[in-house]
């Protein structure tokens, strides 16, 4: 896989694992807005940590597709799925 590749694929996982780690351990404020009862944004929404958490979980399913692409257990050159020569 070429270094741009990856770096795309990163991306993608990254951006898919945020918008999965964002909702954990969000909690809504206490006291709602009394003229309107909109509780708003979360109290604590600790972003920080959520990068963090986003980051290794992203790192780890990137290096497992980065060693499925890399290696022939999956391919259309050789193995069961290739393709037809002529």
């Amino acid at each position: 896989m070429a270094w741009f590749n990856g770096l795309v694929l990163f991306v993608i996982i990254w951006w898919t694992a945020l918008f999965a780690v964002l909702p954990f351990g969000t909690r809504p404020v206490a006291e709602p807005d009394s003229a309107t009862g909109w509780r708003g944004a979360p109290a604590q929404a600790h972003i920080g940590r959520k990068l963090l958490i986003t980051t290794a979980v992203s790192l780890v399913i990137w290096g497992i597709c980065f060693a499925v692409i890399s290696s022939d257990w999956l391919s259309f050159r050789t193995g069961v799925l290739a393709l037809p020569k002529d």
